[in-house]
C-alpha cells in the first residue's frame, strides 16, 4: 500500500511550461505527513535532444542525484527517482528544480496553468528571490509544477464514479439533431453505434500534432468545426485527432441515449504507443464494448463484438478482429492512420495498459476538460488506470481500478 501526494491535475499545455536555467529556477511545496521509508519522486518534464546538462534537484536544501535526458524521448516525460526518508520531514517540503546551462535550452518543468495561489514558485535569481506569479518561460502563467512524490505509507482513495451528461443541457438537445436518423432510429444498438462510429468518424481527417498547431477543445460541435475546416483558434491549423474522435462519439452517445465514455491506451506512460478511443455500453451483452471511432472500427469474435479485457486477452495479432465502417476508407488516406493501425493498433501494443476516463460532461463543463491530452505524456490525475499498473511503472497516478470497476453497468446514467 502506499499513497500519491499532489497539487495538480497534470492539464499541462506543452507549448507553455518553465524553461531552467543555472539562474531560472522552480520549486515545488509538497505537504506531506512523516515517512520512515524511501519515496518516489515522479517529475514530468522535459530534456532538450542536445542537452548538456542534467536536472539538478534538491530536497529541503539537500541536493541529491540529478536526472539524466532519456534519449527515447524529446517530449515532456515522466522521470523518477527515489528520495530517502531522512530528506523528508513531516509538513512543507521544498523541492527545486535547475540545470547548470546560461540559456533556456536544456530543460522544461511541465506546468499546470490557472492556479491562484500554486505552492509553487519560480526564482530569476538562481533563488534569492521566489515568486508563485508571472511563471512560465514568458513569464504570463500563473500554476503549480507537475512535481508528485509517493510514500509507502497510506492509500490512495477509491475511483471516482463516471459522471454523465447534464440530460437537460441544451447543448444535448442541439447535438442530437445533427446526429444521423438511423443512429436514432434503429432498435439494434450494434446498427445503432455502427452510425454513430461512422458519422463521427467522416467529419473530417485526422489532424495531428505534427501538423496542428492549437490543440481543439473537447466540445463536440468545436471539433466538427475545427477539424472540418482545418482552422481553428486564431485561424491555425487545429490538432484534432484521436481523442477528439473518441470523445465527440462520447458525446453523440450521450445525445442519443447510449452510455459511452472514454479509453486511454498505452504501451509506456511515457512511450509512443498511446492512443484513445470510446467504450459503449451494450446492454443486452452486459459490457462495455471497445469502439474506434478514428478508424471506424469495431472489434468481433465469432459475431460478437468485444471488450478491453476481451481484446487484451486476444494476442499479439488482433487484424482479423477488426470490422471496418466507411470511415475507414477516408482515414486511411492519411499515412499517420496506416503507421498507427501497424506500430500500435494490430499489434495489441497499446492495448497493454488501460484506463477510462471518469467524466463524460464536457458539453456542459467543457472547463473540466484538458487542454492538451495526447501532446505528452499522460498526466492527467482524472484517468483510472489498471490496479496492476500502481506497480508497473504508474505510481505517478492517484486512481487505480479492479477488473469489476471497469466492467459495472453505468450507474446513474440519464433515462
Amino acid at each position: 500500500m502506499s499513497r500519491l501526494y499532489h497539487s495538480e491535475q497534470g492539464y499541462v499545455l506543452p507549448t507553455l511550461c518553465e524553461e531552467l536555467t543555472r539562474y531560472r529556477r522552480a520549486r515545488k511545496v509538497l505537504h506531506l505527513p512523516g515517512t520512515s521509508e524511501p519515496a518516489t519522486l515522479y517529475v514530468l518534464a522535459r530534456a532538450w535532444p542536445d542537452s548538456a546538462y542534467p536536472l539538478r534537484i534538491s530536497v529541503n536544501g539537500t541536493e541529491v542525484p540529478g536526472l539524466l535526458a532519456d534519449a527515447r524521448f524529446d517530449n515532456y516525460t515522466w522521470y523518477e527517482l527515489t528520495v530517502t526518508p531522512s530528506l523528508l520531514r513531516s509538513g512543507a517540503n521544498e523541492l527545486e528544480f535547475w540545470t547548470d546551462g546560461q540559456a533556456m535550452d536544456g530543460w522544461a518543468l511541465a506546468l499546470e496553468n490557472g492556479h491562484r495561489e500554486p505552492a509553487s514558485f519560480v526564482s530569476s535569481d538562481a533563488g534569492s528571490t521566489w515568486r508563485n506569479e508571472k511563471m512560465g518561460y514568458l513569464n504570463t502563467s500563473r500554476g503549480e509544477y507537475v512535481v508528485r512524490l509517493r510514500l509507502a505509507e497510506g492509500e490512495d482513495p477509491d475511483p471516482p464514479p463516471m459522471v454523465w451528461e447534464d440530460p437537460d443541457d441544451p447543448r444535448l438537445e442541439h447535438l442530437r439533431r445533427m446526429l444521423p436518423g438511423d443512429a436514432l432510429s434503429s432498435e439494434a444498438i450494434l446498427d445503432r453505434v455502427r452510425a454513430l462510429c461512422t458519422w463521427v468518424c467522416t467529419r473530417w481527417q485526422i489532424q495531428t500534432a505534427n501538423e496542428g498547431v492549437v490543440y481543439t477543445p473537447w466540445d463536440a460541435q468545436t471539433i466538427f468545426s475545427w477539424g472540418h475546416r482545418a482552422r481553428g483558434h486564431n485561424g491555425l491549423v487545429p490538432i484534432a485527432y484521436c481523442v477528439h474522435y473518441a470523445i465527440a462519439l462520447v458525446s453523440c452517445c450521450a445525445a442519443a441515449g447510449i452510455p459511452a465514455r472514454g479509453a486511454v491506451f498505452t504501451d509506456l506512460v511515457s512511450g509512443d504507443g498511446g492512443h484513445f478511443a470510446t467504450e459503449v455500453w451494450f446492454e443486452e451483452l452486459g459490457k462495455w464494448v471497445l469502439v474506434d471511432p478514428t478508424v471506424d472500427a469495431i472489434l468481433v469474435r465469432d459475431g460478437l463484438p468485444l471488450s478491453v479485457k476481451e481484446i487484451q486477452q486476444a494476442g499479439s495479432d488482433l487484424t482479423d478482429l477488426f470490422t471496418w465502417g466507411a470511415g475507414y476508407d477516408l482515414q486511411i488516406k492519411h499515412p499517420y492512420i496506416g503507421f498507427l493501425l501497424d506500430d500500435r493498433v494490430f499489434n495489441g501494443l497499446c492495448f497493454r495498459h488501460r484506463a477510462v476516463w471518469p467524466r463524460a460532461d464536457f458539453l456542459s463543463h467543457l472547463e473540466l476538460a484538458p487542454p492538451a491530452h495526447g501532446w505528452a505524456a499522460y498526466g492527467e490525475t482524472d484517468l483510472v488506470w489498471e490496479r496492476e499498473d500502481l506497480t508497473r511503472g504508474f505510481g505517478m497516478f492517484p486512481h487505480f481500478g479492479k477488473q469489476d470497476y471497469f466492467d459495472a453497468p453505468p450507474q446513474g446514467f440519464p433515462g
